[in-house]
């Protein structure tokens, strides 16, 4: 079950934060600028894809606006604590969300009513990234290709445990659609992030796991753990060898993505002036080039493949309604 922290906790978390001011030449300018530390929470621990990212967004978003940007990771209840902290903030601009798939898109349709704040509350700053998932196995499953997976869980329906980073992650419902196309009962078994779930993956206390492939990356390279098929419409260059699931499911496809979200309240400078520097930051060949060593793309919502509030904001809304459709078909709620 997942229990969210009282409100009043959160709210005072929020509130905490310090706040930033226009600085007397961005007064001038019209424009908008930090005078104080600026905070991106994460919504899950370190140590997964979501963390791993915001800290690359944090260390060049710092330069670019003058000010530190401290990472805070404040997992729980599926992203939802984090979201909230930066909901109720004080709106100057000066705390941000990393977002996800989940916490941007997912969590609506899984939380419903309990939700603590609805998609008019955020406003999109601008999309980072967007990379495949992979299904992977414990080395003791005696399965080495996508089809002898199949074959393994249809003869043991409801048997089979599959870890992912939470309730109503991309991982997740990404196996639950898996689940639908081919008819298979998996056990699912959240965590609270791509970390821990990777921990109980290797040690073989859970037989399978769905994750975001830079976090997963590593520990396939090592041969800790067995990759089977990749959610993409095409192979990743870093694991060539591993084909994707459409290769034996026609037609699946599935990707996570990771931005920066803010409250709706933030004045609109400052929105404009924050996404204008993580599009930057996105397009940047080296950010790209580092990227690319995980399996990740840029964000491709403009036409030089980059970002803007506005398109993101489109974006988040399309996705909203896309796995919407996926999470009622599957019956998905956090209880």
């Amino acid at each position: 079950m997942i229990r969210a922290a009282p409100r009043r906790a959160v709210l005072a978390a929020g509130l905490a934060a310090p706040a930033l001011a226009l600085s007397e030449g961005s007064r001038a300018q019209g424009g908008w600028a930090p005078t104080r530390p600026l905070r991106l929470v994460i919504p899950f621990p370190p140590g997964g894809t979501t963390d791993m990212v915001g800290r690359m967004v944090a260390e060049r978003l710092a330069p670019k606006l003058g000010q530190p940007v401290v990472v805070e990771n404040r997992p729980g209840a599926g992203g939802n604590l984090a979201g909230e902290v930066v909901a109720r903030a004080e709106p100057d601009g000066g705390t941000l969300l990393f977002t996800s798939i989940g916490t941007g898109a997912i969590n609506y349709s899984v939380y419903g009513a309990r939700m603590p704040w609805k998609p008019e509350d955020m406003a999109a700053v601008g999309l980072v990234t967007r990379m495949p998932n992979v299904l992977m196995v414990a080395n003791r499953m005696p399965v080495q290709t996508m089809a002898q997976f199949l074959d393994f869980a249809r003869g043991r329906q409801g048997e089979i445990t599959y870890g992912t980073a939470g309730i109503g992650s991309s991982p997740h419902v990404c196996m639950e659609l898996l689940s639908q196309i081919t008819g298979i009962r998996l056990v699912h078994v959240p965590f609270r992030g791509s970390g821990p779930m990777l921990t109980e993956l290797m040690a073989e206390r859970v037989d399978c796991g769905m994750d975001n492939i830079p976090s997963a990356l590593p520990f396939i390279r090592d041969g800790q753990i067995r990759a089977l098929g990749m959610s993409g419409a095409s192979r990743a260059s870093v694991v060539p060898n591993v084909p994707v699931i459409a290769e034996t499911i026609p037609g699946f496809e599935a990707t996570a993505w990771f931005g920066v979200q803010t409250s709706s309240r933030v004045p609109r400078a400052a929105i404009e002036r924050i996404g204008a520097e993580i599009d930057g930051i996105a397009r940047t060949p080296a950010f790209r080039a580092r990227l690319a060593e995980f399996g990740a793309d840029g964000p491709g919502l403009t036409p030089d493949g980059g970002s803007s509030p506005a398109a993101f904001q489109a974006f988040l809304a399309a996705e909203i309604r896309k796995w919407a459709e996926v999470v009622q078909k599957a019956n998905l709620t956090a209880s």
